[in-house]
């Protein structure tokens, strides 16, 4: 690891002049789970590390009734796990964080730094997807809201501009009736990365009939993808085995997945379309999810 200067800016307009100031060759740094990593294996040598570290107002969760959440950026995975307004109103976002990588990651990572990696094989973007959420993006010019599908661009490419940085993540509050389950396939029990996950909330009454539907998926495809197609067709159905199984094969159709050293895309649309089929059959009490390896 080269030779580095550490910076502690004590105000979010501070640290993207700084970034403005030192241009590539410095990087933001919050958790560092990731950054650390590529600067120890040489494949990031920032001459500045700019530390979010002082800017205490990014590790607040708050929430207001009929308004929604804000989760500062510098929230800890394990933070939003632990969250009891989270786990009240939010479980599928505590659920999804309780489980994502492993306890080190989750104790040291943060939400805001996840999101500015841009890693398409992650957990949180396609659970932030499912729920709406707005990124708050910090500049010179001053703050800008982007809907989360407009910030995540493409493969590890985010929207952020040079001397921005990430400030909250902004959750609408959820309707009545609401469902929601996060779930996550991984190739082997060893690894800690999915392979393909699935966030789903449903406006449900009796757990039978589905009303409004949101399903997001990710870790397959270069950024978390709404699928609108099944969304279209489970929307005022009753659920059954047949109606799961139609809308995990609609889901797939036109689905451009990746492939890559951990599986094919064919392997990766077909493993959505069987995370999916399950999934669904769960959240309405059809199916229990046996015969692979889930979260």
């Amino acid at each position: 690891m080269h030779d580095f200067e550490y910076l502690e800016p004590t105000t979010a307009q501070d640290a993207c002049k700084m970034l403005a100031d030192f241009g590539e060759d410095s990087r933001i740094i919050a958790g560092g789970t990731a950054l650390l990593l590529g600067m120890r294996q040489r494949m990031l040598s920032p001459s500045h590390l700019i530390s979010l570290g002082k800017l205490d107002n990014l590790r607040k969760i708050e929430f207001e009734e009929g308004v929604g959440l804000q989760i500062g950026a510098l929230v800890r995975h394990a933070d939003i796990a632990r969250s009891e307004v989270i786990n009240q109103h939010f479980p599928i976002l505590a659920s999804m964080a309780s489980r994502l990588a492993n306890p080190q990651v989750r104790n040291a990572g943060t939400i805001g730094g996840n999101l500015c990696y841009g890693d398409p094989a992650t957990d949180p973007p396609g659970c932030l997807l499912a729920l709406g959420a707005q990124i708050v993006v910090m500049g010179p010019k001053g703050e800008r809201c982007l809907a989360i599908e407009d910030f995540l661009v493409d493969y590890f490419q985010t929207a952020l501009e040079p001397d921005e940085i990430v400030t909250h993540i902004l959750i609408p509050a959820l309707p009545g009736n609401v469902l929601g389950s996060y779930t996550r396939f991984l190739r082997t029990p060893a690894e800690h990365r999915p392979l393909v996950n699935i966030a789903l909330l449903a406006q449900t009454a009796d757990r039978k009939t589905c009303g409004q539907i949101r399903i997001a998926m990710g870790a397959s495809t270069t950024t978390a993808t709404r699928l609108d197609k099944a969304e279209a067709y489970l929307e005022g159905k009753t659920i059954t085995t047949e109606v799961c199984a139609q809308a995990a094969d609609l889901a797939v159709q036109d689905l451009s997945t990746i492939s890559d050293s951990r599986g094919s895309a064919e392997y990766r649309l077909e493993m959505t379309r069987v995370v999916l089929r399950r999934s669904l059959g769960a959240l309405f009490n059809l199916d229990q999810q046996q015969g692979a390896i889930y979260e």
